[in-house]
Protein backbone atom coordinates (compact mmCIF):
# COMPACT_ATOMS: atom_id res chain seq x y z
CA UNK A 1 0.00 0.00 0.00
CA UNK A 2 2.71 2.37 0.76
CA UNK A 3 4.05 2.03 -2.66
CA UNK A 4 0.68 2.56 -4.15
CA UNK A 5 0.37 5.57 -2.39
CA UNK A 6 3.77 7.10 -3.38
CA UNK A 7 2.46 6.01 -7.03
CA UNK A 8 -0.83 7.59 -7.11
CA UNK A 9 1.26 10.81 -5.17
CA UNK A 10 3.52 10.97 -8.19
CA UNK A 11 1.27 10.49 -11.30
CA UNK A 12 -0.87 13.33 -9.58
CA UNK A 13 2.25 15.80 -8.93
CA UNK A 14 2.98 15.04 -12.62
CA UNK A 15 -0.41 15.62 -13.91
CA UNK A 16 -0.37 19.06 -12.28
CA UNK A 17 2.54 20.35 -13.71
CA UNK A 18 1.50 19.43 -16.57
CA UNK A 19 -1.17 21.52 -16.61
CA UNK A 20 0.78 23.88 -15.16
CA UNK A 21 2.76 24.14 -18.17
CA UNK A 22 0.50 23.81 -20.89
CA UNK A 23 -1.23 26.70 -19.16
CA UNK A 24 1.92 29.08 -19.29
CA UNK A 25 1.98 28.51 -22.99
CA UNK A 26 -1.26 29.31 -23.41
CA UNK A 27 -0.73 32.80 -21.77
CA UNK A 28 0.96 36.02 -24.10
CA UNK A 29 4.83 36.37 -22.77
CA UNK A 30 5.45 39.83 -21.81
CA UNK A 31 7.09 42.05 -24.45
CA UNK A 32 10.61 42.07 -24.80
CA UNK A 33 12.12 45.24 -24.27
CA UNK A 34 11.52 47.87 -27.59
CA UNK A 35 8.73 45.01 -28.80
CA UNK A 36 5.22 45.98 -29.65
CA UNK A 37 2.59 44.97 -27.62
CA UNK A 38 0.19 42.05 -28.77
CA UNK A 39 -2.99 44.47 -28.34
CA UNK A 40 -3.20 47.95 -28.49
CA UNK A 41 -5.30 50.14 -25.83
CA UNK A 42 -8.14 52.07 -27.49
CA UNK A 43 -7.64 55.66 -27.11
CA UNK A 44 -9.67 58.40 -24.96
CA UNK A 45 -11.53 60.68 -27.85
CA UNK A 46 -9.96 64.60 -26.63
CA UNK A 47 -12.93 66.29 -25.93
CA UNK A 48 -13.29 69.13 -28.41
CA UNK A 49 -13.11 72.57 -26.39
CA UNK A 50 -16.17 74.23 -26.44
CA UNK A 51 -16.10 77.97 -26.79
CA UNK A 52 -17.65 80.20 -24.29
CA UNK A 53 -18.85 82.54 -26.83
CA UNK A 54 -22.90 82.60 -27.04
CA UNK A 55 -23.91 83.81 -30.71
CA UNK A 56 -27.28 84.28 -29.38
CA UNK A 57 -27.24 86.38 -26.40
CA UNK A 58 -30.82 87.45 -24.50
CA UNK A 59 -30.33 91.08 -24.16
CA UNK A 60 -28.15 94.00 -25.72
CA UNK A 61 -26.96 97.19 -24.27
CA UNK A 62 -24.81 100.17 -26.86
CA UNK A 63 -22.52 102.27 -25.69
CA UNK A 64 -20.72 104.68 -27.43
CA UNK A 65 -21.28 107.81 -29.87
CA UNK A 66 -23.11 109.54 -32.04
CA UNK A 67 -22.84 106.91 -34.60
CA UNK A 68 -24.30 104.72 -32.23
CA UNK A 69 -27.39 107.05 -31.65
CA UNK A 70 -28.18 107.47 -35.11
CA UNK A 71 -27.56 110.56 -35.48
CA UNK A 72 -28.28 112.98 -38.69
CA UNK A 73 -29.88 109.81 -39.67
CA UNK A 74 -33.59 110.61 -39.91
CA UNK A 75 -34.01 114.82 -38.92
CA UNK A 76 -31.33 117.81 -38.74
CA UNK A 77 -29.11 117.71 -35.67
CA UNK A 78 -31.13 115.17 -33.57
CA UNK A 79 -30.92 111.42 -32.36
CA UNK A 80 -32.47 109.26 -34.32
CA UNK A 81 -32.05 106.01 -31.89
CA UNK A 82 -34.93 103.95 -33.26
CA UNK A 83 -32.54 103.83 -36.55
CA UNK A 84 -29.39 102.45 -34.50
CA UNK A 85 -27.13 99.90 -35.94
CA UNK A 86 -26.67 98.58 -32.15
CA UNK A 87 -30.53 98.67 -30.86
CA UNK A 88 -32.56 100.48 -33.32
CA UNK A 89 -36.24 99.30 -34.11
CA UNK A 90 -36.37 100.37 -37.26
CA UNK A 91 -37.33 97.07 -39.36
CA UNK A 92 -35.62 99.24 -42.60
CA UNK A 93 -32.08 99.31 -40.59
CA UNK A 94 -32.91 95.90 -39.07
CA UNK A 95 -30.37 96.42 -36.12
CA UNK A 96 -28.05 94.07 -34.61
CA UNK A 97 -30.81 93.42 -31.50
CA UNK A 98 -33.58 93.13 -34.14
CA UNK A 99 -31.10 90.45 -35.83
CA UNK A 100 -29.94 88.66 -32.41
CA UNK A 101 -33.85 88.70 -30.06
CA UNK A 102 -36.00 89.62 -32.45
CA UNK A 103 -39.00 92.31 -33.11
CA UNK A 104 -40.78 91.49 -30.15
CA UNK A 105 -38.07 91.23 -27.17
CA UNK A 106 -36.40 94.30 -28.26
CA UNK A 107 -38.50 96.98 -26.36
CA UNK A 108 -37.48 95.27 -23.07
CA UNK A 109 -34.11 93.68 -23.74
CA UNK A 110 -32.03 96.58 -25.28
CA UNK A 111 -30.87 99.42 -24.13
CA UNK A 112 -29.09 102.78 -25.87
CA UNK A 113 -26.85 104.46 -23.56
CA UNK A 114 -24.40 105.59 -26.11
CA UNK A 115 -24.46 110.04 -25.90
CA UNK A 116 -23.51 112.06 -29.01
CA UNK A 117 -20.24 114.10 -28.85
CA UNK A 118 -19.25 111.43 -26.60
CA UNK A 119 -15.18 110.62 -26.60
CA UNK A 120 -13.56 107.69 -25.10
CA UNK A 121 -12.73 109.45 -21.26
CA UNK A 122 -17.02 109.31 -21.26
CA UNK A 123 -16.88 105.73 -21.48
CA UNK A 124 -16.34 104.39 -18.48
CA UNK A 125 -18.93 105.48 -17.20
CA UNK A 126 -21.35 104.18 -19.45
CA UNK A 127 -20.30 100.99 -18.96
CA UNK A 128 -20.87 101.24 -15.27
CA UNK A 129 -24.71 101.59 -16.74
CA UNK A 130 -24.45 99.16 -18.98
CA UNK A 131 -22.90 96.60 -15.96
CA UNK A 132 -26.33 97.60 -13.96
CA UNK A 133 -28.54 95.81 -16.70
CA UNK A 134 -26.80 92.88 -16.53
CA UNK A 135 -26.74 92.44 -20.33
CA UNK A 136 -26.02 89.39 -22.46
CA UNK A 137 -23.69 91.45 -24.78
CA UNK A 138 -22.16 94.91 -24.99
CA UNK A 139 -21.50 96.92 -28.31
CA UNK A 140 -18.51 99.55 -28.29
CA UNK A 141 -18.14 102.22 -31.09
CA UNK A 142 -15.69 104.86 -30.03
CA UNK A 143 -13.28 107.03 -31.44
CA UNK A 144 -14.46 109.22 -33.95
CA UNK A 145 -15.26 112.32 -31.78
CA UNK A 146 -11.81 111.82 -30.47
CA UNK A 147 -9.76 112.14 -33.69
CA UNK A 148 -12.03 114.51 -35.03
CA UNK A 149 -11.67 117.70 -33.09
CA UNK A 150 -10.97 121.27 -34.56
CA UNK A 151 -7.22 120.66 -35.25
CA UNK A 152 -4.97 117.48 -34.88
CA UNK A 153 -3.26 118.98 -32.02
CA UNK A 154 -6.72 118.33 -30.12
CA UNK A 155 -6.82 115.34 -30.23
CA UNK A 156 -7.15 112.28 -27.79
CA UNK A 157 -3.76 111.16 -26.63
CA UNK A 158 -2.89 107.56 -28.04
CA UNK A 159 -2.04 106.33 -23.78
CA UNK A 160 -4.99 108.84 -22.92
CA UNK A 161 -7.28 106.57 -25.04
CA UNK A 162 -5.71 103.30 -23.81
CA UNK A 163 -6.36 104.25 -20.27
CA UNK A 164 -9.86 104.85 -20.94
CA UNK A 165 -10.80 101.69 -22.63
CA UNK A 166 -8.87 99.50 -20.13
CA UNK A 167 -10.86 101.39 -17.38
CA UNK A 168 -14.06 100.97 -19.43
CA UNK A 169 -13.86 97.40 -19.51
CA UNK A 170 -12.75 96.84 -16.11
CA UNK A 171 -15.93 98.86 -14.72
CA UNK A 172 -17.90 96.33 -17.03
CA UNK A 173 -16.60 93.33 -15.69
CA UNK A 174 -17.10 94.92 -12.76
CA UNK A 175 -20.93 94.51 -12.59
CA UNK A 176 -21.71 92.38 -15.44
CA UNK A 177 -18.41 90.09 -15.20
CA UNK A 178 -20.08 87.96 -17.75
CA UNK A 179 -21.19 90.09 -20.22
CA UNK A 180 -19.88 89.95 -23.94
CA UNK A 181 -18.27 92.64 -25.72
CA UNK A 182 -18.43 93.28 -29.78
CA UNK A 183 -15.86 96.31 -30.10
CA UNK A 184 -16.54 98.45 -33.26
CA UNK A 185 -13.34 100.03 -34.94
CA UNK A 186 -13.27 103.66 -35.65
CA UNK A 187 -14.38 104.17 -39.40
CA UNK A 188 -11.70 105.57 -41.43
CA UNK A 189 -12.29 109.47 -41.66
CA UNK A 190 -10.14 110.04 -44.44
CA UNK A 191 -11.86 108.22 -46.76
CA UNK A 192 -15.12 110.48 -46.06
CA UNK A 193 -12.63 113.56 -47.23
CA UNK A 194 -12.05 110.97 -50.52
CA UNK A 195 -15.99 110.40 -51.35
CA UNK A 196 -16.69 114.02 -50.58
CA UNK A 197 -14.40 116.72 -51.22
CA UNK A 198 -15.53 116.89 -55.23
CA UNK A 199 -18.97 117.59 -54.20
CA UNK A 200 -19.86 121.69 -53.74
CA UNK A 201 -22.39 120.80 -51.79
CA UNK A 202 -20.63 118.43 -49.19
CA UNK A 203 -17.90 120.95 -49.16
CA UNK A 204 -20.27 123.44 -47.96
CA UNK A 205 -21.56 121.63 -45.28
CA UNK A 206 -18.31 120.61 -43.92
CA UNK A 207 -17.32 124.42 -43.85
CA UNK A 208 -20.05 124.54 -40.61
CA UNK A 209 -17.19 122.84 -38.33
CA UNK A 210 -17.82 119.17 -39.43
CA UNK A 211 -14.44 117.18 -37.99
CA UNK A 212 -12.62 119.99 -39.12
CA UNK A 213 -9.15 118.41 -38.19
CA UNK A 214 -9.67 115.90 -41.40
CA UNK A 215 -12.58 117.80 -43.56
CA UNK A 216 -11.36 121.59 -43.22
CA UNK A 217 -10.44 123.08 -46.39
CA UNK A 218 -10.93 120.06 -48.54
CA UNK A 219 -10.03 120.95 -51.49
CA UNK A 220 -6.23 122.05 -50.25
CA UNK A 221 -4.44 119.63 -51.60
CA UNK A 222 -0.81 121.37 -50.32
CA UNK A 223 1.82 119.33 -48.59
CA UNK A 224 0.53 121.38 -44.93
CA UNK A 225 -3.10 120.03 -45.45
CA UNK A 226 -1.87 116.34 -46.58
CA UNK A 227 0.22 116.10 -43.12
CA UNK A 228 -2.97 117.18 -41.41
CA UNK A 229 -5.01 114.85 -42.64
CA UNK A 230 -2.18 111.96 -42.39
CA UNK A 231 -1.66 112.62 -38.87
CA UNK A 232 -5.45 111.99 -38.43
CA UNK A 233 -5.82 108.59 -39.82
CA UNK A 234 -2.49 107.74 -38.06
CA UNK A 235 -4.48 108.60 -34.74
CA UNK A 236 -7.10 106.43 -36.03
CA UNK A 237 -5.08 103.42 -36.66
CA UNK A 238 -3.51 103.86 -33.20
CA UNK A 239 -6.99 103.94 -31.59
CA UNK A 240 -7.85 100.57 -33.87
CA UNK A 241 -4.66 99.18 -32.58
CA UNK A 242 -5.57 100.31 -29.00
CA UNK A 243 -9.27 98.78 -29.44
CA UNK A 244 -7.85 95.26 -31.15
CA UNK A 245 -4.99 95.12 -27.99
CA UNK A 246 -7.41 96.00 -25.01
CA UNK A 247 -9.91 93.61 -26.60
CA UNK A 248 -7.50 90.74 -26.91
CA UNK A 249 -6.63 90.54 -23.39
CA UNK A 250 -10.51 90.02 -21.88
CA UNK A 251 -12.42 86.32 -23.20
CA UNK A 252 -15.30 87.63 -23.61
CA UNK A 253 -15.09 90.43 -26.08
CA UNK A 254 -14.14 90.71 -30.03
CA UNK A 255 -13.25 92.94 -31.82
CA UNK A 256 -14.31 93.20 -35.65
CA UNK A 257 -10.91 92.95 -36.94
CA UNK A 258 -11.55 97.06 -38.95
CA UNK A 259 -14.56 95.50 -40.43
CA UNK A 260 -15.73 99.38 -39.93
CA UNK A 261 -12.52 100.73 -40.33
CA UNK A 262 -12.08 99.34 -43.82
CA UNK A 263 -15.54 99.63 -45.00
CA UNK A 264 -15.93 101.95 -47.66
CA UNK A 265 -19.24 104.62 -46.70
CA UNK A 266 -19.73 106.17 -50.05
CA UNK A 267 -21.71 109.09 -50.38
CA UNK A 268 -25.45 106.89 -50.92
CA UNK A 269 -24.76 105.51 -47.17
CA UNK A 270 -24.01 108.97 -45.50
CA UNK A 271 -26.66 111.42 -43.92
CA UNK A 272 -27.63 114.12 -46.41
CA UNK A 273 -27.33 116.52 -43.51
CA UNK A 274 -23.95 116.59 -42.98
CA UNK A 275 -22.07 114.14 -45.29
CA UNK A 276 -20.21 112.58 -41.83
CA UNK A 277 -23.07 110.41 -40.13
CA UNK A 278 -24.20 106.99 -41.44
CA UNK A 279 -27.87 107.23 -43.06
CA UNK A 280 -30.46 104.47 -42.20
CA UNK A 281 -28.82 102.66 -45.02
CA UNK A 282 -25.06 103.04 -43.58
CA UNK A 283 -26.73 102.37 -40.35
CA UNK A 284 -28.33 99.30 -41.82
CA UNK A 285 -24.88 98.00 -43.14
CA UNK A 286 -22.83 98.56 -39.74
CA UNK A 287 -25.75 96.14 -38.27
CA UNK A 288 -24.70 93.69 -40.74
CA UNK A 289 -21.11 94.15 -39.90
CA UNK A 290 -21.86 93.44 -36.46
CA UNK A 291 -23.53 90.94 -36.50
CA UNK A 292 -21.47 88.92 -38.61
CA UNK A 293 -19.01 89.11 -36.13
CA UNK A 294 -21.04 88.26 -33.01
CA UNK A 295 -22.11 84.81 -35.07
CA UNK A 296 -19.67 83.67 -35.63
CA UNK A 297 -18.72 80.47 -34.67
Amino acid sequence: MPHARRRIRTAVVGALLTVVALAGCTASPAPRTGAAPSARPVPTPTPTPVSSWDVSPASVAAVGDSITRAFDACSLLADCPEASWATGTDPAVNSLALRLLGAGRVAGNSWNLARSGARVAALPEQMARAAERRPGLVTVMIGANDACRPTPAGMTPVAEFRRSFEASLARLRKGAPKAQVYVASVPDLRRLWENGRASPLVRRVWELGVCGAMLADPEDLGAAAERRRTAVRDRVVAYNRVLAEVCAKDARCRYDGGAVFGFRFDRSLLSTWDWFHPSREGQARLAELAYRRVTEE
